[in-house]
């Protein structure tokens, strides 16, 4: 169990996946009759809603295998939201995050975004270089915010999964899980959950590792996380919490490679726009 030293002043936005990119007052339809619709959350709006002010955010496509295409999609909504300035960060190596420059482009961000894309590049990319040090100092020590979208949202946890098919999980071994960038300590997130049937395989992250809590995010949906434990569910779908601490009957550790585990008592929890939820410490 992790015991929390320092409660932190920045905020994470953990999206599942395909979020609505289309601000008010761009081209395009939000619905089959080609109108908005006013009672679905916008996402990337709140983010926005949240930064401390609105003068710099950074873009970081490193996920994506087009990082260029990715970043042009989030420049044009955050400067349609009314962003000072949308700076672009194309980290393609660790020598380029160790950089001085990339770490001043950190240092002067109000909010980040994380893109899609494959979330073993992220920490392949970031793990125990100096810029990802600075920006996990500047979410504890200050109000920015930090946000990330599929393989974006799915790195900000530890354990992180990486590897296994969406209708992987019912037998030992089929998920890798490794490190994550460690902003979110004793969770593991796991996106685009109920479009591709995850649960199975969140299930065995939590039965080898009951101390985590287990966040499936649905596509368009998201979970504002403040204070480093206080979850604030956003956006149009539903966020499944797994919660293996009172589990009972778990084999995963008796089973042997390539044959079914068993687990009992898991709670899990649905929860919805508004709805809030504590990670326990």
């Amino acid at each position: 169990m992790t015991i929390r030293t320092q409660t932190p002043k920045g905020k994470l936005l953990a999206i599942g996946g395909r979020e609505n990119r289309i601000a008010p007052g761009q081209n395009g339809p939000e619905n089959e009759d080609g109108e908005r619709d006013e009672s679905a959350d916008f996402i990337l709006e709140r983010f926005v809603q949240e930064l401390p002010a609105k003068g710099v955010v950074v873009v970081i496509p490193t996920a994506s295998e087009e990082p260029q295409e990715a970043a042009e999609e989030y420049i044009k909504v955050f400067t349609a939201l009314g962003v000072d300035k949308v700076e672009v960060l194309d980290i393609r190596s660790r020598e380029q995050a160790h950089d001085a420059d990339a770490i001043e482009t950190i240092n002067r961000a109000d909010g980040v975004m994380l893109t899609g894309g494959d979330q073993l590049r992220l920490t392949a990319i970031f793990g125990g270089t100096p810029l990802l040090r600075r920006l996990y100092e500047r979410y504890v020590q200050e109000p920015i915010v930090i946000a990330g979208t599929s393989a974006g949202a799915a790195a900000m946890s530890t354990p992180m999964i990486y590897q296994g098919r969406n209708d992987a999980g019912f037998v030992k071994d089929e998920i890798h899980i490794t490190t994550g960038l460690q902003l979110l300590r004793d969770v593991a997130i796991d996106t685009h959950f109920v479009a591709r049937g995850r649960i199975v395989r969140m299930a065995q992250i939590i039965a080898t590792n009951p101390g985590c809590i287990g966040l499936g995010l649905e596509e368009d949906t998201a979970v504002l996380v403040t204070k480093g434990s206080e979850l604030e569910v956003i956006g149009n779908g539903l966020v499944v919490v797994v919660d293996g601490h009172y589990c009972t009957g778990n084999t995963i550790h008796e089973v042997r490679p390539g044959e079914v585990f068993s687990i009992r008592d898991l709670r899990v929890h649905l929860l919805s726009r508004g709805q809030q939820y504590t990670l326990p410490e």
